[in-house]
């Protein structure tokens, strides 16, 4: 019993950080906010969080959790050619993207003052991505899809990432996402076309 009352204290300290983060920013939000609003004591947030950045890890890690789950949904899809995987896991990523407002506080950070205590965490997702992506094109390599080198791989999955991570500044930062979303799909087609048959 007293286990669940801690994993709820813990789950709600999260919810609670994820809004107030989201809504404030990394900076502007502090501990004693987040202990406010969560009605639990100061020292229950140091229970379970050492610090506030490692509470804000645990928001974005929880968000690239989500963003993991429904790009695998894609990526295990059978009814789905590797083109058709390679454009919508593309898709998905930008618009689970577009509503992960902690993740974008640290896109901020990249251009103003670096989070270090994420880049493990990033790190984690970029090798994730890149795996998957991997795998969806040696699979339209093997189904006669793609006209790939197998060393041209890695490179081609880098100016893929490099483009959309390339759009994320002006897509969520500049709140220009929605204006120009309709288009993306567009663009990925000619870069999926570089590739195919």
């Amino acid at each position: 019993m007293l286990e669940i009352k801690i994993n709820s204290t813990r789950e709600k300290i999260i919810q609670v950080a994820d809004k107030l983060f989201g809504r404030f920013g990394f900076y502007k939000t502090s501990m004693d906010e987040i202990a406010k609003i969560a009605r639990k004591a100061k020292g229950s947030l140091y229970y379970h969080f050492s610090s506030k950045e490692e509470l804000f890890k645990e928001v974005v890690a929880k968000e690239i959790q989500h963003l993991k789950f429904e790009l695998s949904k894609i990526i295990n899809d059978e009814s789905l050619n590797s083109k058709q995987k390679i454009k919508q896991y593309l898709l998905k990523r930008m618009e689970v993207l577009s509503e992960a407002s902690n993740y974008h506080e640290t896109i901020k950070a990249d251009l103003y003052e670096h989070f270090e205590f994420i880049d493990e965490l990033r790190a984690d997702f970029d090798n994730w991505e890149k795996q998957k992506i991997k795998e969806s094109i040696e699979a339209g390599i093997n189904a006669n899809e793609f006209d790939v080198k197998i060393e041209e791989i890695d490179a081609i999955i880098d100016v893929f990432l490099m483009v959309l991570k390339g759009l994320e500044i002006p897509f969520f930062i500049q709140g220009n996402y929605k204006k120009y979303s309709p288009y993306l799909g567009d663009m990925l087609n000619i870069l999926i076309k570089g590739i195919s048959k």
